[in-house]
């Protein structure tokens, strides 16, 4: 019997932005649209994806016109009252089934300074289960998952939806019990999976930006 979770040799994996948070530690509205060092987020974001995965979305909640510029589909959550990131997980996985897509990628739209090996890397890791995290050691070695960044087989959409309809917030939770494999990426010169949750985080960011 075929793997239904494994990888099929299609060149490119569709990836969705995660931009649907709440952004209550900036005082509400798009993390995306920040400015660092002149850029907005979303656009570094873009640029550092589009040569790793083809074609991308966008998960946003609200008034999608805010994003139209980008030429991209907009993915609203179909999980109410703001289920957190694994609502934006579910769609992606519905807009890359739709497509005919066995797997969807995510990255968080706050976070500007992901590998650009993040795609290939997740794929491998992800060889057993069709299901992969980012990880990255901080100051003492300690590895630390980034949920927000995995690669995700379409084939588990429909138990992810009934989870998410259950209660089901915590995205470790749910990788966990499917297997999930883990990508671990070097903190040098910094963790590539900083984000941006404070305006101080933005001052820092231009700082780091000049180590790259």
């Amino acid at each position: 019997m075929s793997n239904p979770y494994a990888f099929t040799d299609h060149p490119h994996t569709p990836a969705v932005i995660l931009a649907g948070g709440l952004a209550t530690r900036m005082g509400g509205g798009d993390k995306g649209l920040l400015l660092v060092s002149g850029e907005r987020l979303i656009d570094i974001v873009i640029a550092r994806l589009a040569p790793q995965c083809q074609p991308l979305a966008i998960n946003a909640n609200g008034d999608p016109e805010r994003f139209t510029e980008f030429g991209l589909p907009i993915l609203a959550d179909q999980i109410a009252d703001y289920a957190g990131p694994l609502a934006g997980v579910l769609a992606g996985m519905d807009w890359a089934a739709s497509l005919g897509a066995d797997h969807v990628l995510t990255v968080a739209a706050d976070t500007p300074f992901f590998p650009t090996d993040l795609a290939l890397k997740l794929r491998q890791a992800g060889q057993e289960t069709g299901l992969a995290l980012a990880a990255s050691p901080d100051a003492e070695g300690k590895i630390w998952q980034h949920p927000t960044f995995g690669i995700w087989p379409t084939a588990l959409r429909d138990d992810l939806r009934a989870a998410l309809n259950l209660g089901l917030r915590k995205i470790v939770l749910w990788t966990q019990k499917h297997g999930a494999g883990q990508a671990v990426f070097s903190n040098d010169p910094f963790d590539p999976f900083f984000n941006i949750n404070s305006p101080e985080d933005v001052i820092t960011a231009e700082k780091l930006a000049t180590l790259i």
